[in-house]
């Protein structure tokens, strides 16, 4: 495969929420660019592949309508307070050690198959993960 992934896994702001960030590395191996355009999981109604764009203490999380651009031999790290998967309208609430599967579908590399580990709920420095979410 062209794109390979690395560290999936995610977290939930709490116990109950029915919204969790998912997070990898995508490593794109080829000569030629691609693009992470879209994701979907069992688990939950909708997976939007988003960015934050932080300004001063001011978060907004917008979902990237044209995917996630993967530059050829070049490695993106999705992670809190950066590019990130947002699974929404979760089945369930996700619990620390669950696996989520999910399909991620490059432009030129097709779908590929992972499991995000479900790891602590909670705090990222001093704010939850979806705190001051503007949507």
């Amino acid at each position: 495969m062209s794109i390979d992934i690395s560290r999936p896994w995610a977290r939930t702001p709490s116990a109950t929420a029915l919204e969790a960030g998912g997070f990898l590395t995508l490593t794109n191996k080829a000569s030629e660019a691609d693009r992470l355009i879209a994701a979907a999981s069992p688990a939950a109604a909708k997976i939007e592949i988003q960015g934050i764009k932080i300004t001063g203490s001011l978060m907004t999380m917008r979902p990237l309508e044209r995917g996630l651009g993967l530059p050829p031999h070049t490695a993106i790290t999705m992670k809190p307070r950066g590019y990130h998967l947002l699974l929404q309208e979760l089945k369930a609430p996700l619990a620390k050690g669950d696996r989520v599967p999910v399909t991620l579908t490059f432009e030129k590399a097709g779908a590929q198959q992972v499991e995000l580990l479900v790891e602590s709920e909670g705090p990222i420095g001093n704010e939850t993960l979806l705190e001051g979410y503007r949507g």
